[in-house]
């Protein structure tokens, strides 16, 4: 087999922990931009990371909504990536 064949891409789940996909959608979304995506009372009343890894855990619906978005915010940055590292970009040097 040809090693320098490309590789296909690996599903962005993969090698991912819970905490890990969770903790990067806080960080980027905030606990307010969670709770609009996906409605559930961790997400509204006090969360935290530790109490919504215990709901989401036990309850696999949620979990899977969880994972489609953070599908969906992956695609979404590797869209940008894409875009700005294509060598077009909306912003010249000088305004950046």
């Amino acid at each position: 087999m040809n090693n320098s064949s490309p590789r296909i891409p690996k599903d962005p789940l993969e090698g991912k922990t819970l905490k890990a996909i969770l903790t990067e959608l806080y960080e980027h979304f905030g606990w307010d931009g969670l709770s609009r995506q996906l409605s559930i009372n961790c997400f509204e009343d006090n969360p935290s990371i530790n109490s919504s890894l215990k709901f989401l855990r036990k309850t696999p619906w949620a979990r899977t909504r969880l994972e489609k978005i953070y599908l969906s915010f992956v695609q979404g940055k590797l869209a940008q990536g894409a875009f700005t590292h294509s060598g077009r970009s909306t912003m010249s040097d000088s305004e950046e």
